[in-house]
């Protein structure tokens, strides 16, 4: 019982968070970005122990399709199974790029939030990335594009950009990283929380 009085806990400060964040608070939408953060981390590192370098990348990706997606979450809705739903798409669109077959990935996982997909949002979330792509420097920028947007491997992506592959592998952190900063402060852009 304490460890769900924990849970019930941390739940409610993170969704009180987000709802703040929400309404313009930035520093409390950067806190809950953090917190969440640090769950996602644990959440796909146990899911991707082949591929550990791969976690940090895929943290930034769901953090930002989370700041995407935020005006569709549902306040009557816990605010960690909506992260994670997130996360489980981000998840499986990296397998996909990995040609991992579809029975590798638990398909009951998901299957709810697969029913419940909102197309004109993936739409929106993407203009919005590709928006926030053209502010990074060209070999950041070339990087995610070929690998994290296109779907190629690093090696194939080093090859399409001059790049060695160690570079691309930097480029596309430190991208990532550039991206989820500009996120985190949203007053600072001028846009709101």
């Amino acid at each position: 019982m304490p460890a769900d009085n924990a849970l019930i806990e941390r739940e409610t400060v993170l969704k009180a968070q987000f709802l703040s964040g929400l309404a313009g608070d930035a520093r409390t939408y950067a806190t809950c970005l953090s917190e969440l953060s640090r769950l996602l981390r644990s959440f796909l590192r146990k899911r991707l122990q082949a591929a550990p370098d791969e976690v940090e990348d895929l943290v930034q990706e769901v953090l930002i399709a989370i700041h995407n997606q935020r005006h569709t979450f549902d306040a009557a809705q816990p605010l960690t199974a909506w992260a994670h739903a997130i996360a489980r798409f981000k998840l499986i669109d990296f397998f996909r790029r990995r040609g991992v077959r579809g029975e590798q990935v638990d398909i009951d996982d998901v299957e709810d939030e697969l029913v419940a997909h909102d197309d004109h949002g993936a739409q929106d979330a993407k203009r919005d990335v590709l928006a926030l792509l053209d502010e990074l420097p060209p070999k950041h920028r070339e990087a995610i594009h070929w690998v994290k947007i296109e779907g190629l491997s690093i090696a194939e992506a080093a090859a399409k950009t001059g790049q060695s592959e160690s570079s691309v592998k930097v480029n596309i952190h430190r991208g990532l990283k550039a991206l989820a900063d500009r996120m985190r402060m949203p007053s600072a852009q001028g846009t709101g929380a």
